[in-house]
This record gives structure tokens, sequence and C-alpha cells, in this order.
């Protein structure tokens, strides 16, 4: 079977978009208007996708319901088992009671609640980002951040804001690997204009998340560490996407802006401490009579001690202990992601990960097994690609090589580290199992909604009527990745999807191809904190399941906001600064 996606079913093309959005609406109308449990929210949205696909679209039954299963099948290994194990491995060091250790040693560092956000939701965020990506970031410094006193809201909202600049270069730089092979320009070309537009809004987003968080005024008390921050991330971003390779973007990134703010902290303290005005507000007595904080009161530092707190201080050596957990995720995340490694791993574990075909040659394409009725059977056609193109459906069971499998045999490791015996590490298992049962729900069926809507067209569909705004097209071909990354979940995605719309648009107006297909990552990245994935897996990884609409319309004018940020720098580089969109690059090798 063989079928070709239609793009305007009704011969009006405002009137086939609209009922092409009528998954996305139905979603988030359940979700934000009705505040409806997220899972019936999912399914809801899930059979909108499906209904119209079949209906309306002319898709057949069983591709519709095979697209549908492929992407649960997804949702399951490649995010819902991240989630799972980052909890877990959270979880168990919350068992050791190693996690109160790490709490005390990060107020050692900075008891303010500000610059607690830049350090974790930030930084490490944009580590674990480039290690592992695809809602690992979220769920595991909004983890983080509960254990250190965080409300849930607080910890899934402002990790969602936090998760943006890096997105670009996820999981070791996926997203710009895919858009290379999708577009088929210069990868390195694209890499550095993708360089060359976020670090602006990487030095944006820091002070974004505090203002966020507090008033003007509170903001600017901080502002060297922000500037620090700010700088140290998008400095480094630049320079390694421009001037090395496109893999190791956010990681050096993130180790970059984590020493160089750990420095200039113990040189500049800010005049006063914030807190939230819930912290407990607890002074216990040493038996010398010094006086410390345990959980500081909100704002109440500077009048109880006149900017003077102390915490609690701990020996080299149970600091690193306590930090073990974590320190191991992170050796164990940024190790799968090496390409080298997955691909051994892949072809050790993975069924069908190298197909020998009757001549004697590997089958080229994606690994796995061929999804059945699905491979190649769905057909993209002109003109979001040049000529018809079918779309490959292939299943790699990578479940070795699967970045929840490196989180979770993290977990395993520190807990075995840390002193707890195999039933133990059985038990906790478990209980996170039990509460996060929920949250798998919605994952799933958010990417089995996703891959409706992309083998049925209902994405190109939404993507075409960004393609009719002419001159303004540098903007809203922005805000097409945007629009790409709130559908599915993933950058990566988003770049598949539009990748080659943006090439073919572009060139049809004269605008620059290789800076519209770079604005296609670089704008997404902004649609990550409305993605009803990234909202699922933040508030499953923040014990908060049901408060996916409040999120939801808290976070959404931020996206809104950043987006056009990036889509005016986009507008600049187009008309104002043409000659600064590199051609004819080469990486340093």
């Amino acid at each position: 079977m063989h079928w070709t996606q239609v793009y305007d079913p009704f011969g009006h093309w405002w009137l086939s978009t609209f009922v092409a959005a009528l998954p996305i609406v139905v979603l988030f109308g359940f979700l934000v208007g009705l505040k409806l449990k997220p899972h019936w929210c999912a399914i809801a949205g899930a059979l909108t996708a499906t209904i119209v696909a079949i209906v309306f679209f002319r898709m057949p039954l069983i591709l519709a319901a095979m697209s549908f299963g492929y992407g649960v099948a997804f949702g399951l290994l490649k995010i819902a088992w991240i989630v799972l194990a980052a909890v877990y491995l959270y979880d168990i060091s919350v068992e050791t009671g190693q996690f109160e250790i790490m709490k005390e040693s990060v107020a050692g560092i900075t008891p303010d609640r500000r610059l607690q956000v830049l350090l974790v939701a930030f930084c490490f965020g944009a580590l674990i980002e480039g290690a592992a990506g695809f809602g690992a970031p979220v769920a595991i410094a909004g983890a983080f951040m509960i254990g250190l006193g965080f409300r849930p809201f607080h910890a899934a909202a402002l990790n969602l804001i936090a998760n943006t600049a890096p997105v670009a270069w996820g999981a070791i730089g996926t997203p710009v690997h895919t858009l290379a092979a999708v577009c088929g320009l210069p990868e390195s070309d694209l890499n550095a204009t993708v360089g060359r537009i976020l670090p602006f809004t990487a030095m944006i987003v820091p002070f974004w998340l505090v203002r966020t968080l507090v008033g003007w005024k509170k903001t600017f008390e901080v502002f060297p560490a922000i500037v620090v921050v700010g700088l140290s991330f998008s400095l480094t971003q630049f320079l390694w996407s421009n001037y090395v390779d496109s893999n190791l973007v956010d990681i050096m990134g993130g180790v970059v802006s984590i020493l160089t703010t750990v420095a200039f902290l113990h040189f500049w303290k800010p005049k006063t401490i914030w807190r939230f005005d819930y912290d407990e507000k607890e002074v216990r007595v040493l038996p010398g009579g010094e006086a410390i904080a345990g959980q500081f009161g909100g704002q109440w530092a500077a009048e109880n001690f006149e900017g003077n707190v102390k915490v609690r201080s701990y020996g080299l050596g149970t600091v690193l202990k306590a930090w073990t957990p974590f320190a191991i995720l992170s050796v164990f995340v940024l190790f799968w992601g090496l390409p080298s490694v997955k691909q051994a791993m892949n072809q050790a574990t993975t069924p069908a990960f190298k197909t020998i075909l009757a001549d004697g040659k590997v089958r080229p394409g994606p690994p796995g097994w061929d999804v059945p009725y699905l491979h190649n059977a769905v057909y993209r056609a002109a003109p979001v690609v040049v000529k018809p193109t079918a779309e490959a459906a292939r299943y790699d069971f990578n479940w070795l090589a699967a970045t929840g499998t490196g989180c979770f045999l993290a977990a395993i490791v520190s807990g075995l580290l840390l002193g707890l015996p195999p039933a133990r590490l059985l038990n906790t298992f478990w209980r996170t199992l039990v509460r996060m049962r929920l949250a798998m729900i919605p994952i799933s069926f958010m990417l089995g909604r996703g891959y409706v809507t992309r083998y049925s067209g209902l994405d190109a569909v939404l993507g075409l009527a960004f393609t009719r705004t002419g001159w303004a097209y540098p903007f809203f071909g922005s805000f097409l990745g945007w629009l790409g990354v709130a559908l599915t979940g993933s950058d990566t995605s988003s770049n598949a999807l539009f990748g080659s719309l943006q090439r073919i648009t572009s060139q049809q107006l004269g605008i620059d191809p290789v800076l519209m297909c770079a604005a296609n990552s670089a704008g997404g990245v902004m649609g990550k904190m409305v993605d009803a994935q990234s909202i699922t897996i933040a508030t499953a990884a923040t014990d908060q399941v049901g408060n996916e609409g409040i999120i939801f319309r808290f976070v959404v004018w931020h996206s809104v906001a950043l987006g056009a940020i990036v889509a005016t720098i986009v507008m600049l580089y187009a008309y104002v600064f043409p000659h600064a969109v590199p051609h004819g690059l080469t990486f340093v090798k």
C-alpha cells in the first residue's frame, strides 16, 4: 500500500489549516480550559488527530493505526524511560540520605535562590541537555530543585524556561545532524549559523529566569552573576559551534558556565540573600554556640544575620560522596551519548541494527525493524519536498543504547556504591514506578499523536500556512520551527519535519536557505517549554501530575516572547547583516 499526503483537502488552505489544528486545540483546550487530567487530554488529542487524519485527510486506517503505535513505542523507550530512570536516581539519593548533604553543599556555594536557579536549572540543565536531551534535563534538574527546597511549580516552570537556548545541540548535537541530513546543506554552515543566533538568547535567558522568579529590583541585585553565567555560556556556545564541532557545544558550555560561576561566587556575594517566603525559618545552634541556618526563611537572612548566613560545613570527602549519584549520571549519559559508543552497543544488542541486502550491501537509511504496513508507505509531496519522498518508519529497539538505560544503570551503580542492598534498590524502584505510572500514559500518547500528525501530513499543512507570509518569512519561518517543536516535543523532529520545507521556501523567496534552515532549529528551541511532552515530563519529575494546564498558562507567554526575540534576530540577519551568515566553513579536525 502506498499513500501520498494531501495538504489541502478542502481546496481552501485556511480551512485545511484550521482542521489540521483541531488535535492541538482539543489537547490544550482540555488541558488548560477544562483542566482534565493529562492522560485523558493526551488520549483525546491522539484520538482527534487520528479521526482528522482518516476522515478529512483520507489517510488509510491501517496507516493511521500503525503510526500511532509507532509513536507510543517510541515514547515509552526514548522518553518515558529517561524520566523514570532520572527520578529513580533522585529517589536513591534521597533514600541514602545524601541529598541533604547535597543541598547543604549547594547552599555553601550560595544560599540565594536566584543564584541556585542559575546554577541548577540553566548551567547544570544545559550540561544534561547536551549529553542526553529528550526531556532528561527537565526531569533531572527539576527533581534536583525539588530536593533543594523549591516548590514543585517553581521547579517545573523554571526548568522549562531554562531548557531553551541549549536545545539545538541536545543529545550530542542530534538536532543539527538531523537538520543537515534533511535539508542537504553543509552541517558546518548550519551549525555556525545556529551558533550566531542562539548565543544572544543565551545571554537573555538567565536574566529572564531570575526576573520570572523575582521583581526587577531583586533581579538587578544579582546582575553581575547573571552576566557571568550568560557570557560564559554564550561565548563558549559561539566559539565551539563556529570553530570546533556540533557534538559538544552544550556540554562544554555547561561545564564552562558552572566552573566560571562557582569561581565568581567565591569572590562576589549579593548584598542580600533572597529566599522564598515558604522556606522554613529554622535556626540551629551548634555546641560551640555558632548559629547556622538550616532552611532559610523568605528574604529574612539579611535582617536576622546582617547578610552573614552560614551553613553546615562538611568535609570534602563527604560532599563528594553525596554528589556521587549525579557525578555518575553525568559520566554515564556523556558516555552513552558518544556516537562511537552508541553505535557499538547498537551493533551488539539492537535487533535489525544492520540489515544486509541480497546484493551483500548494508541497507541504507535509519536502523531498526521496518514498522509493518507503515515503512515507506507514506509519501510526502510538493511543495513540502521537491519530489515525492517515502517516509521511513523503522523502530530501533536500542534497549541498551537508550539514554534511559544509561540513567538507570547510573542509578544502580550509585545505589550500590552508597551501600544500598539489592533488595532496597528493587523496593525503591518499585515505589518510583508506582509514583510515575500515570505519567507514562500521557508521554506515550503525546508521541502517538505526534506521529499520526507527522505521517498524515497535518504538520506540513500547518507549516505551509507560515510560508504565505512573503517578506516577513524570516520572522514567521522561525516560528515554523517553534511550531514543529510544540507539536513533536523535539527540535530534532522539528528539523526532520520542516528542514526541507524551509530550504524550498527560502529559495523561492530569495532568502538565504542556510539562514532559514538554521532558524528552524533556533526558533524551535523556544517551543520546547510549551510542548505537551515537556510539560508532562516536568510535572511527572516534580510530582505534580494534574497541574499541566496551570504550568502551560504560566510558560506560554514566555515561550512566545522569547520566540519573537529569536525571530527578530533572524530578520536582522536576513535584511541588515546578511553577510554575517557563514558559507563554506569547515570544522577544526
